[in-house]
């Protein structure tokens, strides 16, 4: 006689989107448990943003992450009301430095119409000056709901959801294997220290991040099923001393692998910039800037768009490493979320590629997981 599972819903993965999974299952009433293998949730790729709310202009029509992105957005504001979480709806320019990169404004105001973002607003030079006085363009397109929001404080208000429910996490937890036991269920080896144990769950859920790439071995796929390949692209982001002379966000036209090098502020007000894109082999957090060339090649792209940045006002910040599913010089993947009908293994959904605008999309994206998986 088979045993019941040790625990109906296990989580691999404590960033934002692993969290939102578990309180949307939670909130169906079932006992969810997230497995995360740092000493904190959201060490990775969720704390090291822009922290932006997207508004869901740049991605294809149809795809998952327009889809996500627009639904989640409205649905992150009034989470972010309800939980006390801090965020601001501030606004973007997305501007044009010569007359060709017009065109590309366009483009993006179709493909953002397509996916239900009907608020775009077009600004000439003197528009733009109007909104942001030191910004240099040709011209710009304005998107009204587009924000920013304190990342560490919502993914503390999702545990704080997560625990008031029917869950947990669990950290410096690190899954080694999983099994599909005879009854269906899933056998879990999880490492914590110098310590492993073994439990079983009825559901798996498999939002790992960066660490999609060492567990795409230990998941018991089926059919002959290959997951799509983790790639690390690291971006960094410099600060600018001093308060920023900026209300909203500036983007120029996007860049291969990234949206350029664009200026976000926080809730403080403090200006960021970035990130780039360097594509790398292993995890490595270091901010690289030895000889001093990735702050002139920073200053010469900001001074595209802010041609006033004074000298030397930069300073390094962080770096961020985004999970990619496509290489360098393709188009950018879509997200990728497998349930049983790609890899053949019932009740077990596994995300690839989840970077920007991951965060905006988190709780939409949680609904459409746990419905991909048939769980009531």
């Amino acid at each position: 006689m088979a045993h019941p599972p040790d625990i109906e819903t296990a989580v691999i993965g404590g960033g934002v989107i692993g969290l939102a999974i578990a309180v949307a299952c939670a909130s169906k009433g079932q006992e969810a448990i997230v497995f995360e293998r740092n000493e904190d949730v959201g060490r990775e790729v969720s704390s090291r943003s822009s922290e932006v709310i997207h508004a869901g202009i740049y991605y294809p029509k149809r795809s998952l992450k327009a889809q996500a992105c627009v639904a989640g957005r409205k649905r992150l504001y009034e989470f972010a009301e309800r939980n006390a979480v801090p965020a601001k709806r501030i606004g973007k320019l997305i501007v044009a430095t010569t007359s060709a990169e017009i065109a590309v404004l366009q483009k993006f105001e179709d493909l953002a119409y397509a996916n239900g973002v009907e608020d775009l607003r077009w600004l000439t030079t003197a528009d733009a000056r109007a909104l942001e006085p030191d910004v240099g363009c040709v011209a710009a397109l304005f998107s009204p709901s587009t924000g920013i929001i304190d990342s560490h404080a919502l993914m503390k208000a999702l545990e704080g959801c997560l625990q008031a429910g029917n869950g947990s996490v669990v950290l410096r937890s690190q899954l080694q294997s999983v099994l599909c036991l005879p009854d269906g269920t899933f056998e879990l080896e999880i490492a914590s220290g110098t310590e492993i144990s073994k439990l079983t769950a009825r559901n798996l859920f498999v939002a790992g991040g960066l660490g999609m790439a060492d567990l795409r071995d230990k998941l018991p796929f089926r059919n002959g099923y290959e997951p799509p390949k983790t790639r690390f692209a690291k971006g960094h982001y410099f600060t600018l001393q001093g308060r920023a002379p900026f209300q909203h966000l500036v983007y120029p036209v996007p860049v291969d692998g990234g949206l350029g090098t664009h200026l976000t502020l926080d809730l403080q007000g403090t200006a960021r910039f970035g990130p780039d894109v360097q594509w790398i082999d292993r995890i490595d957090y270091m901010f690289d800037d030895p000889d001093g060339k990735r702050r002139e090649d920073f200053e010469h792209s900001i001074r595209r768009y802010w041609p006033a940045l004074p000298d030397g006002a930069l300073e390094p910040g962080y770096t961020g490493i985004r999970p990619k599913i496509s290489s360098k010089g393709e188009p950018p993947a879509d997200f990728e979320v497998h349930g049983p009908e790609r890899h053949g293994v019932p009740r077990m959904v596994a995300l690839y590629g989840i970077e920007s605008p991951g965060l905006t999309s988190c709780l939409a994206l949680a609904d459409y997981c746990v419905k991909l998986l048939g769980t009531q």
